[in-house]
């Protein structure tokens, strides 16, 4: 591939190693298209990216040893002066990357429909609800968030909720050659701000809502830059569909270049949920309720809680686009599940239990609310917090439990390189600014077992923070642990059947 088609799309001199003399890219060969150093190879073209930890630029004088045709560059590079490797320089490389693995892939988006979930909140649930729905109705799709990378049958587990660019460029490619036509995928605000979703059009953005989150060494230095990046998609895309409710919607649109529609209870939205009521029955939790405005119908919903709601409004909303009937969208809404997201699982007749990935104090604060509506028993919340994180995370967590559940498990989540019992101490400090009631069990399945066995009726209980994951961190190994196994083996073992 020539190296003037990858760069077609962009503002860029290119000369000749360190020198002045111009370079033609017209006249270059391009093999592969490169970001990390380890895999550079002769006759590629190797992107200087700046990371937390490590500068491509760099190494640009060992990509020219190893044979590297080209490389890109913001910032001058160490080369020889007898150098007659081109070097590319851009304003960003990051954004330049964006662009040159479109161009390297095909422009994948061009063949697909492609929509991109913002938010806080809600964005993981909102992309399997809208595949959901839109698999319902004929189409194949593909996924790409937090939990997995979804390609026809294929399941990859995800290291970034938004993935680097040469990487999002190339699962689009696959889901092309799939036979896919639509990719629904959530969009960080990190991944904004790193431009790993650029080099295409969304045809459908999609805004959830805003809360302070992410703000740090490393994040967004505060509220105001959060709220930017995450209104940049909506620079990026064809029709924008954001929550009517959110305080923060206008701020977050401001400067929009799509078409806006909104959803909410808002009466101003262009679509509106009402006539809300909460389905409880053993082991289920869910809602009903209407919808009025740009489509009318009447949905079930088997996770509980009003952002149930709004997560299904905003799924409405983009099957709106696809031509989807009511009964298509309404039988989607009952059969959509995501794992480790209100993830009800049947242990009892006489109380419910719960998976939920809640591991902030913001999430559980959320959840914990939500599930207090359904006037329960008991709320039962188990829980524990990362090692090597913020001691804050754990005081806030602690006294969400302690105020919102009637009786809390403190247990182990992934210690990493701490000390378990130490975390649980700090989120004692946390409880014992409430009265609640609570119990320490480090052992996470010793735990469970403990919930399951002192369960009663009409209770609800939580197993928060570990969500989808399947493993267990624990001084740098990842240990495999399932909530969902560890449950049925407790289970086994009441019944006899477990192992001798």
């Amino acid at each position: 591939m020539k190296l003037s088609s990858l760069l077609e799309k962009l503002d860029y001199t290119a000369t000749v190693g360190n020198s002045e003399k111009k370079s033609d890219p017209e006249k270059i060969e391009i093999t592969e298209v490169i970001n990390d150093s380890r895999k550079i190879t002769a006759g590629c073209l190797f992107i200087c990216v700046r990371g937390a930890n490590f500068d491509g630029h760099t190494f640009a004088k060992a990509a020219q040893e190893q044979g590297a045709a080209a490389v890109v560059a913001e910032a001058d590079v160490d080369l020889p002066e007898e150098s007659t490797m081109t070097v590319v320089r851009v304003k960003d490389t990051r954004y330049a990357m964006a662009f040159i693995s479109a161009a390297y892939f095909g422009h994948p988006a061009q063949q697909l429909k492609t929509v991109g979930i913002t938010g806080t909140k809600g964005k993981t649930t909102t992309t399997y609800l809208i595949r959901s729905m839109l698999e319902n109705a004929g189409h194949k799709v593909g996924l790409i968030g937090t939990i997995e990378v979804i390609i026809g049958d294929e399941h990859i587990p995800s290291s970034n909720t938004t993935p680097e660019s040469y990487d999002l460029q190339m699962y689009m490619r696959k889901m092309v050659d799939a036979g896919c036509d639509t990719v629904v995928m959530e969009v960080s605000s990190q991944g904004l701000m790193l431009h790993r979703s650029q080099g295409f059009i969304f045809d459908i953005g999609i805004f959830t809502n805003i809360e302070p989150d992410h703000i740090g060494p490393n994040e967004h230095k505060d509220f105001a830059e959060y709220m930017h990046c995450k209104g940049m998609l909506f620079r990026q895309c064809r029709i924008g569909i954001a929550n009517a409710d959110d305080a923060h919607m206008e701020q977050v649109m401001e400067g929009h270049t799509c078409k806006l529609e909104t959803y909410g209870f808002n009466e101003n939205a262009d679509l509106r949920a009402e006539n809300l009521a909460y389905i409880h029955k053993p082991g289920e939790l869910g809602v009903f309720f209407d919808t009025t405005g740009l489509i009318e119908l009447h949905a079930e919903v088997p996770t509980p809680g009003k952002f149930s709601v709004y997560n299904a409004l905003c799924a409405i909303a983009v099957a709106r686009h696809f031509d989807c009937n009511p009964q298509e969208i309404t039988q989607a809404l009952k059969k959509a599940r995501v794992k480790g997201r209100i993830e009800m699982v049947k242990v009892s007749d006489e109380f419910t239990m719960m998976i939920d990935y809640a591991h902030n104090a913001m999430a559980l604060n959320s959840l914990l609310s939500t599930l207090r509506d359904y006037h329960p028993s008991r709320l039962i919340c188990l829980f524990g917090c990362g090692g090597n994180r913020s001691k804050l995370r754990r005081f806030e967590m602690g006294e969400v439990s302690g105020r919102l559940a009637d009786f809390t498990i403190i247990t182990s989540d992934n210690p990493r390189f701490e000390e378990p019992m130490d975390i649980i101490h700090d989120i004692e400090t946390g409880m014992k600014k409430t009265d609640g009631k609570y119990i320490e069990i480090p052992d996470r399945k010793e735990a469970i077992r403990y919930a399951i066995e002192n369960g009663e009726q009409g209770d609800i209980i939580v197993l928060a923070g570990k969500g989808h994951e399947d493993y267990q961190e624990i001084r740098g190994v990842k240990n495999h642990m399932d909530e969902r196994e560890l449950i049925q083996e407790i289970l086994d073992e009441r019944n006899g059947q477990g192992k001798n």
